[in-house]
């Protein structure tokens, strides 16, 4: 349960948001993409408010919020009996009425932009870790968001295939794409995030630029989590 949490990003930042698990950070960004509701508290995207004191706006405003926030899952959430292509042009088509030439051509050009040309006519089960969660990437940038959420982007993936995903999530931070990503990679979250949130038991117990939280962290509480997460820890 989230409790009393006031959070902003500002447009091309890059925050992320760490801590151990259970401790809210899913349910934050669930909640931003209204994938969960809330029942008190405000939340407004690009001056656009889905709800103002538990009260959620029309669904023709909640409809143009959602748009401007895409998430990308863990566990990459594609459609299985979908190919590449289709997983990336089927919201296009259907969501923004875009034409199936224009949102194949939308899909074209981010399947190169994330190394995969040549899978538009795979299946997610033909595909790598690292490759499908690529796919997910490109699905969610292919509506065009204003803000990227990645929800622990690397946590089904083995080292080899995380660094592809971070390779892939660095240069959309060269690109000013402002996004929120949640993570347990610490070395990742110091190089490119501006913003490093710390948060357990519902609350934010810490925040401040990425190298001062990580690097020199003002509460005991954040300390203990950076120290165990290193195997530095009692």
């Amino acid at each position: 349960m989230l409790k009393n949490i006031s959070f902003g990003v500002r447009r091309g930042e890059v925050a992320a948001v760490i801590g151990p698990s259970g401790s809210g950070k899913s349910t934050l960004l669930r909640c931003i993409a209204h994938l969960e509701t809330v029942d008190s508290g405000s939340i407004t995207v690009d001056g656009d408010t889905m709800v103002r004191d538990g009260a959620y706006a029309a669904p023709a405003v909640l409809r143009q919020v959602c748009l401007k926030v895409g998430l990308v899952f863990q566990n990459f959430n594609l459609f299985p009996h979908f190919s590449v292509l289709r997983n990336i042009t089927e919201a296009q088509i259907h969501v923004l009425k875009r034409s199936r030439h224009e949102a194949e051509s939308r899909a074209a050009e981010l399947l190169a932009k994330m190394g995969l040309s040549e899978k538009g006519a795979a299946y997610p089960c033909q595909l790598s870790g690292g490759q499908q969660q690529r796919v997910s990437i490109a699905r969610a940038l292919a509506l065009d968001p204003l803000v990227l959420f990645f929800d622990e982007p690397t946590s089904a993936l083995d080292p080899e295939l995380t660094a592809e995903i971070l390779r892939v999530i660095r240069r959309l931070a060269a690109e000013n794409m402002t996004m929120v990503i949640v993570t347990h990679e610490m070395a990742f979250a110091r190089e490119v995030a501006d913003r490093v949130l710390f948060m357990d038991g519902g609350i934010f117990i810490e925040e401040g630029a990425s190298a001062d939280v990580i690097d020199n962290p003002q509460s005991e509480r954040v300390r203990m989590f950076l120290q165990n997460l290193s195997g530095e820890g009692p």
